[in-house]
């Protein structure tokens, strides 16, 4: 289990985020929660500091470089080490193709594809120092089916998973692993804001009967950042209860 490893954690201040960076806490791992809202990251620190963790809030965004710098340089600042980098900031702006505003192409791209980017390539300094390393992108279901309505969230998830890859294969002499965790439908904000009716017609596709819980996307990348996952690099673990095989 990751104990007394630092792990940063992205997009940490709700949802999937915010459960990673509990069940991290719970195993031990000294956590860095960086997100754009202030008040909610700083919410989230101070409910982990409670159950007696070592958490710290850094507001920044993923695709500003100096913004991450600044995050790497405080973590080092405060623990000394960087361990453990969970690339779980997103967004979505859905919409059909032919009626997709460039804006709204390049913003999740942004985000989701060069925030990984930029987080990763900043880490990996210190990692690649430490020789020591765990890196998980939280991908997605649709990166690898795709999805009507989301070509952007799914061309950026699609080139998650590819840069999981290509990292893998260059960090991996630094004793540094990457791999991807690829969600299915999963319970959160979101999904609670459709009709019963939309939420059972989603369950029906899942072998499981179920959407899956934030929970069990924190369980897997556990699991990922442990010295059990020691000899996996470059995989994607797909928790979809069976939707995607």
């Amino acid at each position: 289990m990751p104990k007394g490893k630092v792990a940063v954690i992205t997009g940490a201040s709700r949802g999937i985020g915010r459960s990673i960076a509990f069940a991290l806490a719970a195993q031990g791992a000294t956590i860095v929660a960086m997100d754009m809202d202030q008040s909610a990251t700083d919410t989230v620190v101070s409910e982990l500091q409670a159950t007696g963790a070592k958490a710290l809030a850094v507001v920044g965004n993923v695709t500003v470089t100096a913004d991450v710098e600044r995050m790497i340089d405080a973590t080092m600042e405060a623990f000394g080490r960087v361990d453990i980098l969970v690339n779980n900031a997103g967004i979505t702006r859905d919409g059909l193709i032919m009626r997709m505003k460039d804006e709204d192409w390049d913003a999740v791209l942004s985000v989701n594809l060069k925030g990984a980017f930029v987080c990763t390539r900043t880490a990996f300094k210190v990692m690649s120092k430490q020789r020591y390393g765990r890196i998980i992108n939280i991908a997605s279901i649709v990166g690898q089916m795709g999805n009507a309505g989301q070509a952007n969230y799914c061309a950026s998830k699609a080139g998650l998973i590819g840069l999981t890859k290509s990292n893998a294969r260059e960090m991996a002499k630094r004793n540094v692993t990457v791999n991807a965790v690829a969600p299915g439908f999963i319970a959160t904000a979101m999904t609670d804001a459709l009709s019963d009716k939309v939420r059972e017609e989603l369950a029906a596709q899942i072998p499981l009967e179920r959407l899956g819980s934030a929970d069990d996307i924190a369980n897997a990348v556990v699991f990922l950042a442990s010295e059990a996952s020691a000899y996996i690099t470059g995989h994607v673990l797909a928790v979809n209860g069976g939707m995607y095989m």
